[in-house]
């Protein structure tokens, strides 16, 4: 198999042959709930224990100017729009006692002042602490510090991560929401605005049980290999300290689910970063930016079960949105998928073996115990001691009886 560039490295973080799943656990609009985020998703700890997710992503826990927590305001403060810092505790206690490692959105590309542009508290910062080519420090004058080392971010003051202070500050703000308040590790925000080796140094001085980077960049559906051979570079920058999100995968499958199956095999290989590296993509078919009221880049709302099926059978990590697991009604058939996943113990570098790829159609066996069929076209797994296990509208699931 072609890997591209990728070279494999010595990595002090193994993400392989994992079997967890994960869930978003908000979308959008989740400030707005009026029980409050945290209590809302306390109530459903129990029920997220038994259906076994692995692990639950939460969304930003600090003080912010925007009620969804994506432009943080003073770090140390976590009574925001989702809940107060007691509830958010006694949330992570309860997912805790049901099983459930708590994954923390980190949002360090940008920052915003408590009362102005850049009058940063809790920690305290001076303009030092942004980027040369900030607007703030062009349009204002003022005496900042580094070249930002990625995409710049009109929202808000681009931190400089070159700087020593910050990054001890952001290393001391991590270990206290890990040590203290009781998160497990982190979904970086952003992650084109600076350098992917700032999150291999976040990593290593945290050593989180989990580590996820977003990188959303412009998908060009005839030329996959450079979209995730950006993927591959930025996990190799943070020296597989971190898995990324399967940006390539979710924009492949939800245009193949329209009548270009065939799509999903490229030299008989999966198209997306899970073709290359699965061991560090994480597969998912929404979330509150794709989908959710923001809609951005969703995937087909009437193929979302077979976006499902797909991802909680091959390799990868799977990220199941909390949008489609409550609030529309495939809930059963997820559940029926999370157990075949578990009961066959699939992981993220699980084999794939596409039996076919055509545009009504597509087959694959993964590790020889699963079997499944996408699409209308008719197929089923040739030889003995297949059982049939679910199947539902241009989808099958079969596993192999020993």
């Amino acid at each position: 198999m072609k890997f591209g560039k990728y070279v494999s490295l010595n990595s002090p973080f193994d993400f392989s042959f994992n079997t967890d799943i994960m869930l978003q656990g908000f979308n959008w609009d989740a400030h707005a709930h009026n029980a409050g985020w945290y209590n809302v998703v306390k109530k459903k700890a129990e029920e997220l224990g038994r259906a076994e997710f692995d692990m639950i992503w939460l969304p930003p826990p600090s003080d912010a100017a925007s009620p969804e927590g994506y432009l943080p305001r003073q770090l140390y403060k976590l009574n925001s729009a989702y809940g107060s810092k007691r509830e958010l505790i006694g949330l992570i206690k309860e997912l805790h006692a049901n099983g459930l490692k708590v994954i923390a959105d980190i949002v360090i590309n940008h920052r915003v002042g408590t009362h102005n542009w850049a009058d940063f508290t809790l920690p305290s910062w001076g303009s030092w602490a942004v980027t040369a080519n900030d607007e703030w420090a062009i349009r204002g004058g003022h005496l900042c510090g580094n070249w930002d080392t990625g995409d710049s971010f009109d929202g808000g003051r681009d931190l400089d991560h070159t700087n020593a202070k910050v990054q001890a500050d952001i290393i001391n703000w991590l270990n206290w929401l890990k040590n203290s308040i009781g998160f497990d590790g982190w979904r970086y925000d952003f992650t084109r605005g600076y350098a992917g080796h700032f999150n291999r140094l976040y990593n290593q001085a945290t050593t989180p049980y989990f580590s996820v980077g977003e990188l959303w960049n412009v998908l060009d559906l005839e030329n996959v290999d450079a979209h995730r051979q950006q993927l591959v570079d930025w996990i190799d920058s943070t020296f597989g300290t971190s898995t990324a999100f399967d940006f390539t995968t979710k924009g492949v499958l939800q245009q193949a689910v329209n009548g270009e199956l065939w799509r999903l095999a490229i030299k008989d290989a999966a198209p997306g970063l899970i073709g290359w590296k699965p061991g560090h993509a994480v597969t998912f078919i929404d979330n509150h930016d794709t989908g959710s009221s923001q809609n951005h880049w969703p995937f087909p709302a009437d193929k979302v079960l077979l976006g499902y099926v797909y991802i909680l059978t091959h390799p990868g990590i799977p990220c199941v949105f909390w949008d489609h697991y409550f609030d529309w009604d495939i809930r059963g058939e997820i559940d029926g998928l999370i157990k075949v996943r578990k009961g066959n113990r699939l992981h993220s570098r699980s084999s794939l073996q596409i039996k076919a790829a055509t545009n009504d159609l597509y087959a694959a066996e993964i590790d020889e115990k699963v079997a499944i069929k996408i699409g209308p076209g008719a197929w089923h797994p040739n030889g003995k001691g297949w059982n049939l296990r679910l199947s539902g509208n241009d989808y099958g699931v079969w596993e192999r009886v020993w």
